[in-house]
């Protein structure tokens, strides 16, 4: 760790709005922990109704697949968010 008494008088380690960057990536991996976990639970529940009724198996999927792509829409446009925060306080 560096000792604070070693850096001059009046230097930052991190800049002005470091904690400001790394509050935005560390949104931009909670929203793709998230979304992850979004999609896993989607595609998990997805297989055990298709092996409980496998008749309705094309319906289950069709509707898995719009699930998942909107979720990947939100996640693209939260990531795309985070990442013009941290340009911009950067």
């Amino acid at each position: 760790m560096l000792d604070p008494m070693i850096l001059a008088e009046g230097t930052q380690l991190f800049g002005d709005q470091g904690l400001a960057i790394l509050g935005a990536a560390v949104g931009a991996g909670l929203v793709v922990i998230g979304a992850a976990k979004g999609i896993g639970h989607i595609a998990g529940n997805s297989v055990d109704s298709i092996a409980r009724q496998p008749e309705a198996g094309g319906r289950i999927f069709t509707s898995m697949i719009i699930s998942a792509a909107l979720i990947e829409g939100f996640t693209f446009f939260a990531l795309v968010v985070c990442l013009l925060a941290a340009n911009k306080l950067g």
